[in-house]
């Protein structure tokens, strides 16, 4: 809003044209997120104490971990989410249909993960709302937003699925991109959801992913860059690189308070959205499998749960000592922090493994 208000001013301050810069206006929405979360956190923290909206902790992770998690506040992704509303709608171009559709994803997830956080705190245990109706609700949302976005958005090879690394392989997935960009965009934000167990764990990888997406979607929506790297190009894409610069500006702030120890979680409200989000990203830019690269751990951590239940119920026997894989970890007796940065360590080489794709076709 603030943007499309300042354009209206150009002519007489001829100063005012810096703000038609996609580079500018991502750096105004990383740092108007960034100051926004680090100003709000510390009086929400003490909010949410003292109205003991606390993180119920699962009973059966490791013992030391329980200990150090019992009594820290949760559903932090409500600054999170505070930080990217108002920052990508002061700066970004809310007629671009690539923006509404993030926006879309981040509030409608958000809201289903702080219904879930709150089933939590109100029954105080780790169960929340059902697996079964949180898919349900994700996939009916998703199917509303994709099909909206289809309708409006003004790219004719919108179901094209492109693979890195080949110049030339493409399909073309026809009805079956409804479904496809379903799985994306659910997939990326049950894994981000999974991931959040320790703390920092998921925020640190969320930045890359969205750092990352932040050059793809400006290099995609500029018909030179995108012709040099020989990627589709796509018109206003570009405008998403301001939604991914609220998206770090945020998770920046937020993991001030939630590196550890953590003074606050971020949730299902924060972990849902902002994995919702990413997949809309991938969807966006047509960089669905890039995003499986660079969002690798996020993989990872998905997969380990499903090897981990298949297993299970197949054999009567688990694969890891406790799934996700992070907690597998810490049942070996690796520290906490250890395990979060040799995490964020894969998640920046797998980032650049991902970015590298950009250019070898």
């Amino acid at each position: 809003m603030l943007y499309q208000f300042l354009l209206n001013f150009v002519d007489t301050f001829g100063f005012l044209n810096v703000f038609k810069y996609l580079t500018f206006r991502t750096g105004l929405s990383f740092f108007t997120s960034l100051v926004i979360v680090l100003f709000i956190g510390a009086p929400f923290i003490k909010f949410f104490s003292n109205q003991k909206i606390l993180s119920p902790i699962r009973d059966d992770g490791p013992a030391d971990h329980i200990v150090k998690k019992i009594g820290t506040p949760t559903m932090g992704g409500v600054i999170i989410l505070f930080g990217l509303l108002i920052s990508v709608l002061c700066w970004g171009d809310l007629s671009n249909v690539n923006i509404l559709f993030c926006l879309y994803i981040a509030i409608s997830f958000g809201l289903l993960g702080a219904f879930d956080d709150y089933k939590k705190i109100k029954y105080n245990n780790s169960s929340g709302i059902s697996s079964k109706f949180k898919i349900i609700m994700q996939i009916i949302i998703t199917i509303i937003g994709v099909s909206l976005f289809i309708k409006f958005v003004d790219y004719q090879d919108i179901n094209n699925l492109y693979f890195p690394f080949f110049k030339n392989l493409i399909i073309n997935l026809g009805w079956f991109f409804i479904p496809f960009a379903v799985f994306v965009i659910v997939g990326s934000s049950n894994a981000v959801n999974l991931t959040d167990g320790l703390d920092g764990l998921a925020t640190v990888p969320v930045i890359l992913v969205a750092a990352c997406f932040a050059f793809i979607s400006y290099v995609t929506g500029n018909v030179l860059f995108s012709n040099y790297l020989q990627i589709p190009y796509i018109e206003g894409t570009g405008e998403i690189s301001i939604f991914c610069g609220a998206i770090i500006g945020s998770c920046l702030g937020f993991l001030w308070f939630n590196a550890p120890p953590a003074k606050i979680f971020m949730g299902d409200t924060g972990s849902l959205s902002l994995g919702g989000s990413l997949g809309a990203v991938g969807i966006i830019t047509k960089h669905e499998i890039v995003l499986a690269i660079i969002g690798g751990l996020f993989v990872l951590e998905a997969v380990s749960v499903m090897v981990q239940v298949i297993s299970y119920k197949l054999t009567g026997k688990r694969i890891f000592k406790m799934a996700p894989i992070h907690h597998h970890f810490e049942k070996k007796g690796w520290p906490e922090s250890t395990v979060v940065i040799r995490f964020w360590i894969i998640s920046i080489i797998l980032a650049m493994i991902g970015l590298a794709t950009l250019k070898l076709r």
